[in-house]
């Protein structure tokens, strides 16, 4: 019963909500900045506020999942090997930064908000990847997939934001439409390099019945919609606001996909099986493995 792959218990829907507050409110920090500098409008301010609303968010997701919150002071002892304790040294900076952000609503503070929010999810995709014991988040390949879902992410609220303060956001649209490109790639690449380098069947299977929706609804649909706000001028609010929803709800299912159905952990395996006496030896086994 504990030899092939079985599912972890450990990180459950509470350790990806995590990933997704850290991941948008980063992302929305970095869109909004960019946003910000680009052209200058009234919705930053509302933007940096949510971005900090999602990343405490995260944290206290986090903090719900420890049976004993104070033991996550913990989490600071190893900033040398530990991408999770440099996501909470970040979080202070993070945080001081992007409320500078909010009351000035431009100029350096904006800036800084913005490289703190970029090193916060980076330290979030390595830490997930970082996770060895388990196949399907250990691949390097998870890296630019969390990177490009955070920007998908972020560039997705800003642009509903930005809308919703009756601006036209032609560079949130832009980039928002070059965020979903990244991240069909990655999911491709991803996907790809587990196929060929192995990974449990079950998390496999799992990844496998996310692929057609993910593609289908969650990049091409709001992929299009982009493109026909493009064509037909970025007024076209509509478009942008579908896509944008798409696009961040997307994102959630994909995190909340990888960090918790499809966990399944290493298990066991034999290099080659043994023979008693003499004999040749015979190819190892896998179990619960598509190779």
């Amino acid at each position: 019963m504990r030899v092939a792959p079985w599912h972890q218990t450990n990180w459950d829907a509470r350790a990806a909500g995590n990933f997704i507050g850290g991941g948008s409110g980063s992302g929305l920090l970095i869109c909004a900045g960019l946003a910000q500098l680009y052209h200058p409008g009234a919705s930053y301010r509302l933007s940096a506020a949510l971005a900090l609303v999602l990343a405490v968010l995260g944290l206290i997701c986090v903090l719900a999942e420890i049976g004993r919150p104070w033991r996550s002071l913990n989490v600071l002892r190893h900033p040398q090997t530990s991408w999770m304790t440099r996501e909470a040294i970040i979080a202070p900076f993070l945080f001081a930064a992007g409320a500078a952000a909010v009351l000035a609503g431009g100029g350096v503070a904006v800036v800084l908000a913005s490289l703190l929010a970029a090193s916060y999810l980076y330290c979030q995709a390595r830490m997930l990847q970082a996770s060895s014991g388990i196949p399907a988040w250990r691949h390097p390949k998870t890296i630019p997939l969390m990177l490009s879902t955070g920007i998908v992410e972020g560039a997705g609220l800003a642009a509903l934001l930005s809308l919703a303060s009756g601006e036209k956001p032609p560079l949130l649209t832009w980039l928002l439409l070059a965020a979903l490109f990244a991240r069909r790639i990655s999911w491709k690449r991803y996907i790809e390099a587990l196929e060929t380098d192995g990974a449990p069947r079950l998390a496999l299977t799992a990844l496998r019945g996310l692929r057609g929706p993910l593609e289908n609804y969650g990049q091409t649909l709001p992929e299009l919609l982009l493109l026909i706000a493009i064509v037909f001028g970025t007024e076209k609010a509509w478009p942008v606001a579908l896509a944008a929803l798409v696009g961040v709800a997307s994102g959630w299912v994909l995190k909340l996909t990888l960090v918790t159905r499809a966990a399944y952990n290493q298990g066991f395996a034999l290099p080659v099986l043994p023979i008693r006496g003499q004999g040749e030896v015979l190819p190892g086994v896998k179990p619960g493995w598509n190779k």
